[in-house]
């Protein structure tokens, strides 16, 4: 049995986390986090020690590693900006990590991590769980095995709605996130150059708080996006539905159906993890050039082949003046 760690226990994606590690048959020893809203552990680990003061949870770990106790892996479910700091508190205490995507917010920290790696002889890992679904395992194998030199058609529309909150949280401010396109896109980056090989161009035509947009040329694909998290981009088939997540993946016109499935992908992710497979830090450097690249990139407005969404009318920041 492992023992695990983990540093972001109130947020969405820690459950999946606190899941995968029962469900593999490991312990929670140990959880971190500000917020002590966390009546979830209940579910998984009650007997974990928890903590919301960084400075304790150190000092536990430096306990338990002293009395031979010592953590196997530590979770990193904490802000996207927080990730790299957290990451190399793992390697320090001599554990591997498990980290949430994005992994990091840009290139250059993917470097010094890698270097950290090997000081330490300990590895990093990254949940890309969307490698893990069988319809894109499918899809993959489909166009390894297509002519050379043909290239795809391909639309992705990910609409995932968030009230006002969003933009008081840690999510809504660029610096902690990354951006839509870095919070809610880099899954999606990691998925279409897994599949499509490497970006060769892109042009960004909208950027703003509650959406973006825009073309990349891969090696084998050509792909229009549109990511937004603004409930009135929703199609209306969602609506009366009172759904407010809608994502659709296109490739030459025809729907890839992969709506079911993503209920065990952190568990499986966990799984590959234990049996010495997992995906490493640095098979996530494309999807994060790709999300740093469309930060800072000149936004081109709507000219060309846009995404069909990306001409909705602009919504007003909801604490804009």
């Amino acid at each position: 049995m492992k023992k695990f760690a983990l540093i972001g226990a109130a947020g969405y994606i820690a459950p999946r986390h606190m899941k995968a590690i029962k469900d593999t048959g490991n312990s929670l020893v140990a959880a971190f986090d500000p917020y002590d809203g966390v009546g979830i552990m209940d579910s998984y680990f009650p007997n974990a020690s928890y903590f919301v003061e960084f400075e304790r949870f150190d000092r536990h770990i430096e306990k338990l590693k002293r009395q031979g106790q010592k953590i196997d892996y530590v979770s990193v479910c904490s802000p996207n900006y927080l990730h790299d700091s957290h990451i190399r508190f793992g390697l320090r205490n001599d554990t591997d990590v498990i980290c949430e995507k994005p992994i990091v917010l840009n290139p250059w920290n993917i470097d010094a991590l890698e270097e950290i790696e090997k000081e330490t002889g300990r590895n990093i890992y990254s949940i890309l769980q969307l490698r893990l679904h069988e319809a894109i395992i499918a899809l993959k194998k489909k166009v390894d095995e297509s002519p050379v030199g043909k290239i795809y058609d391909v639309d992705l529309t990910y609409l995932t709605s968030r009230g006002n909150w969003y933009y008081t949280s840690w999510k809504g401010d660029i610096d902690k996130s990354g951006g839509i396109a870095t919070n809610i896109g880099v899954h999606f980056y990691d998925m279409l150059t897994w599949i499509f090989g490497r970006l060769k161009s892109q042009v960004i035509h909208v950027n703003s708080h509650d959406r973006a947009s825009g073309v990349m040329e891969l090696e084998r694909a050509r792909v229009r996006w549109f990511l937004s998290i603004n409930d009135e981009c929703l199609p209306k088939d969602a609506l009366d539905a009172s759904k407010r997540t809608f994502r659709s993946i296109q490739i030459e016109g025809e729907e890839l159906e992969f709506s079911e499935g993503f209920t065990d992908l952190h568990t499986r992710s966990y799984e590959d993890v234990l049996n010495g497979g997992g995906f490493r830090i640095g098979e996530t450097r494309d999807a994060i050039q790709i999300v740093h690249d469309i930060r800072h990139a000149e936004v081109k407005g709507l000219k060309g082949d846009y995404h069909p969404l990306a001409k909705l009318p602009l919504s007003k920041h909801p604490f804009s003046v």
